[in-house]
């Protein structure tokens, strides 16, 4: 009788065991047992739980041989896959989440940290802010170290690296405008609107770039006039009676000195510098980057229907047309530099970052601000470019084999990959790909750029994939990053976002934090800084910041819709901006795209892309922790 009871107890341990494997992972031997699902032991599934290690294998061979390549062809596998929605993987994701590092750090975002962070974000405006209107005003920029300001250099007018961006105009005050309002602070806001009507004016022999004085100047302050006497926007009463448009007037009055720009041109591509008082310089370059004449459709089209005057939308479009027209024939790609007389391409490189980011970026937005379906077509067509011969690397973002996604630098005409580099300026992309739905996608490219910043506690100015290091090695306090999580988290409100953001936000507190403000970063290796603080960090680095832990701001609560320019200014999604006062002097021009089929019809340009991810994909990580993994081995993070 002993052995009868050994065998029943061996049978009773059996079931036992296959019980508690089957609660854990779903695996056992098959026995119905009444139920109406199946116990099935088998080694096929234990590969199941460490595929995805193997598939991100780092010694699977050098990710940089891997990606000059075209885009990887994904291979067949015969191990069967267990469906997203299937009771077994539940099962396994209960038990892989107390095991993953990556999902005990970013599943969950306390309330009580969640406001922390907004107060900290408030507390690095002001900071930096105060000391502005303390040390530097009425000058263009805060030196934050020296706590002095700092104007154009006058002394050395070649010094385009300052005196493209400062005028003698105020810069940082007026580019911070909008972000008073978002912090909620309607006296500062109403303060330093009547400081710029009583203190700022543009009769300056001043030389600056036509991009530059666009998105930071005109930009905020068509924004600041239409916060201040737009009855619908979401900021309460914010205007004052004695207003009478002077912020108008002042962009009016901007816009009309940024004109000559556009004369004496036989491209219709405008120079890329003009004096505020002359003109173009006599000695004015002829050649300018893409974004730098392609990105002004969005200011200067919203300047044109508010005071009905067609002229600045007009020069604006065609400028953007012209470029659209001397685009490859055999890729659909722009170059970076060209020659506005001559329309040849000095610079063929095409990618995503400086010289060219924008011009993508403002196809869409005129399309949603203005609704003009030529605008919407040109995107189109300039994106499937773009993911035809600028990406590289698996298929999808968040299944599959290979390496992955990434934008790489080409050839305009060939396709062909011209350096192995990825410029800061291209961590817009991600919030451009929100914008246009496209989540997946920028789930991954954002998660490459955010390991880049674990590595570093900043972005460098390039970064070699390559070489897993940085060939530039500054960091100028740059808002694309922050703008693109800010985003992602609108779209997925996933705690992951907040969790980047603080990372963001505490880096820049231990990293660029001086005296009297925040600091450019010179060296992001060894933290280095050099003496300035531009405007941007105030106008967009901070605001995003802000919003992205304000869940309650007025923006967020409107039942309005605003959208950012590239500047970072909040301008309405308002149907008087779909109203022109004039006839079109200038329909779509030879080489511009033409109207296709009702198929191929672009979307209502006023939808949101907001709530498009499911339910259930907001309590998990964005990306699977397999793949965070295998990007911050090839950023080099561990």
């Amino acid at each position: 009788m002993q052995w009868r009871s050994i065998v029943v107890g061996l049978v009773v341990l059996r079931l036992s065991v296959s019980w508690v494997l089957w609660l854990a992972f779903g695996l056992g031997p098959e026995i119905s047992s009444g139920f109406n699902f199946h116990l099935g032991f088998n080694l096929h599934k234990l590969d199941l739980l460490f595929r995805e290690e193997k598939e991100a294998d780092p010694s699977a061979g050098s990710w940089s041989q891997r990606i000059q390549a075209h885009r990887y062809d994904e291979t067949a596998t015969t191990c069967a896959k267990i469906g997203e929605d299937s009771p077994r993987r539940s099962y396994l994701n209960l038990f892989d989440g107390n095991r993953d590092e990556y999902v005990r750090r970013y599943r969950s975002f306390p309330d009580t940290l969640r406001v922390k962070m907004k107060d900290m974000a408030k507390e690095m405006f002001y900071f930096g802010y105060e000391n502005y209107m303390k040390y530097a005003f009425p000058e263009d920029e805060l030196n934050p170290i020296d706590c002095e300001g700092r104007g154009p250099d006058v002394l050395n007018p070649s010094n385009i690296n300052i005196n493209d961006v400062l005028g003698n105009y105020s810069l940082t005050l007026i580019d911070t405008l909008d972000t008073l309002l978002v912090l909620g602070n309607v006296t500062e806001f109403q303060r330093a609107v009547k400081l710029v009507i009583d203190t700022v004016s543009f009769d300056k022999d001043s030389t600056v770039q036509v991009f530059e004085a666009n998105i930071r100047i005109l930009g905020s302050l068509i924004s600041a006039h239409i916060l201040l006497t737009d009855p619908k926007h979401p900021f309460g009463e914010v205007g004052f009676k004695d207003y009478d448009n002077e912020l108008l007037h002042l962009a009016h009055d901007l816009a009309v000195r940024l004109l000559p720009a556009f004369e004496n041109t036989s491209t219709g591509i405008p120079f890329p510098r003009v004096n505020l008082k002359t003109g173009v310089p006599q000695d004015g370059i002829n050649e300018t980057c893409t974004a730098g004449a392609g990105s002004l459709l969005v200011e200067f089209g919203i300047l044109s229907r508010l005071i009905g005057d067609s002229t600045f939308e007009w020069v604006a479009r065609r400028a953007v047309r012209a470029l659209w027209n001397l685009r490859s024939n055999e890729t659909g790609l722009l170059g970076n530099v060209i020659n506005i007389q001559t329309g040849q391409w000095v610079d063929k490189q095409s990618g995503l970052g400086a010289g060219m980011d924008s011009f993508y970026e403002y196809l869409l937005k005129s399309y949603i601000l203005f609704g003009e379906k030529e605008d919407y077509r040109m995107f189109k067509a300039a994106y499937e470019s773009i993911q035809n011969h600028l990406r590289r690397g698996r298929e999808s973002c968040n299944e599959g084999e290979g390496d992955p996604p990434l934008y790489v630098n080409v050839n305009m005409f060939s396709g062909e990959i011209m350096n192995t580099w990825i410029d800061s300026l291209q961590a817009f992309f991600p919030g451009l790909q929100v914008l246009n739905g496209d989540i997946d996608d920028a789930i991954c490219l954002h998660a490459f750029y955010y390991a880049i910043w674990k590595r570093f506690g900043a972005l460098p100015e390039r970064y070699n994939w390559q070489l897993k290091a940085p060939d530039v090695l500054f960091y100028p306090l740059r808002p694309e990053l922050v703008e693109s999580t800010y985003l992602l988290y609108q779209a997925t409100k996933n705690p992951f976002y907040l969790h980047v953001g603080m990372d963001i936000l505490q880096s820049l507190e231990t990293n660029a934090k001086v005296r009297c403000g925040y600091a450019t970063l010179h060296h992001v290796v060894d933290k280095s800084k050099e003496d300035r603080m531009e405007s941007f960090f105030l106008s967009e680095t901070c605001k995003y910041l802000y919003l992205l832990f304000d869940e309650d701001n007025p923006l967020h609560k409107s039942d309005n819709k605003y959208i950012f320019t590239t500047e970072g200014h909040v301008v309405p999604i308002d149907k008087r901006f779909r109203e022109k006062q004039w006839n079109d002097l200038s329909p779509c021009e030879e080489g511009a795209l033409a109207e296709t089929e009702t198929s191929n019809q672009p979307p209502p340009s006023n939808i949101s892309n907001c709530n498009r991810i499911p339910e259930e994909r907001r309590y998990a990580l964005p990306l699977k922790s397999v793949y965070m993994r295998q990007i911050d081995h090839m950023v080099g993070v561990f």
